[in-house]
């Protein structure tokens, strides 16, 4: 029997899937409903994945590069000059002092350029900012050497006049970062965490800092890189490091030491980069990664 003239009731054919009808009208059980609103599994957002090539291709290289380099020692002619150069542990000695002052110095940076960048953009430190900037750009536009022989003149040689020179050059990067990725940040969205009740010290933590992780993890990269160039002048106010090796080699005219010293330092150069290049991927926030 057909129904009446102007009945809403929908044809049975009409009705989703599952559902049923009660008195004329098409309901669904919860449990149903919840599962059709489950996104499928294309719609969520992708895993974060590293992939094979940026894991595999560029330390694959930095080993080709020191075979390539132990193969040339082996039927290179070493002098006595060349060989005292190279004796014992002084190359293992020359390569840790290096990582110790680059690490070193990188981890005063941090502590000292991000949270500064964090002040000088909130309230009226904003105005200081543009005098923080000027200091920092003169520190790294103040020829490298020229900066560790003033603080040579002043503290004297050795490790902590080295430090003092590495940290001053590679402050702007991860400062100039901090601030423009906390500026950069959607004012909107500040002001909906903030309607939420959300506390400034949440805001800062919860939303605008990981907001500005992209870009603050791109000038930690480029003071890293910056730190491991700056160490090898260290050897000029006594500090060590393969500048050592570096010096040694180009005062004695010995090829095979200032060889070694450069690939070292070259091959660290580019493996902190890969480590950081990681680093920037894995503490990248997921929902950047989503939306990009």
């Amino acid at each position: 029997m057909s129904s009446p003239r102007g009945s809403k009731h929908p044809p049975a054919e009409s009705r989703h899937e599952g559902s049923h009808e009660v008195k004329g009208h098409p309901f669904r059980d919860a449990g149903e409903a919840e599962e059709e609103a489950t996104p499928p599994e294309h719609a969520r957002a992708p895993e974060r994945r590293i992939g094979w090539p940026q894991l595999v291709i560029l330390p694959a290289v930095l080993a080709l590069i020191l075979l390539a380099t132990w193969l040339w020692f082996q039927q290179a002619d070493l002098d006595s000059i060349s060989e005292n150069a190279l004796s014992g542990d002084k190359v293992v000695k020359a390569l840790w002092q290096h990582i110790e002052l680059t690490a070193i110095s990188t981890f005063f940076v941090l502590i000292i350029a991000i949270p500064l960048g964090i002040l000088l953009t909130r309230g009226a430190l904003r105005r200081a900012a543009p005098v923080a900037m000027i200091l920092a750009n003169m520190g790294q536009a103040t020829p490298a050497i020229g900066l560790l022989a003033l603080l040579v003149i002043w503290m004297g040689t050795g490790m902590k006049a080295a430090l003092y020179g590495i940290i001053i050059y590679a402050v702007l990067p991860v400062l100039s970062n901090t601030i423009a990725g906390l500026k950069a940040n959607d004012p909107t969205l500040l002001e909906a965490a903030r309607g939420i009740g959300m506390s400034p010290a949440g805001v800062l933590t919860k939303v605008e800092l990981p907001l500005a992780v992209p870009l603050i993890l791109a000038g930690v990269r480029t003071a890293l890189v910056l730190n491991v160039g700056t160490a090898t002048l260290a050897t000029y106010g006594g500090g060590g490091g393969l500048g050592d090796l570096i010096t040694t080699g180009i005062t004695n005219q010995r090829m095979p030491v200032l060889m070694l010293g450069s690939v070292l330092t070259v091959v660290l150069a580019l493996l902190i980069d890969w480590l950081g290049s990681l680093a920037e991927q894995l503490l990248r926030p997921r929902g950047l990664e989503a939306t990009s």
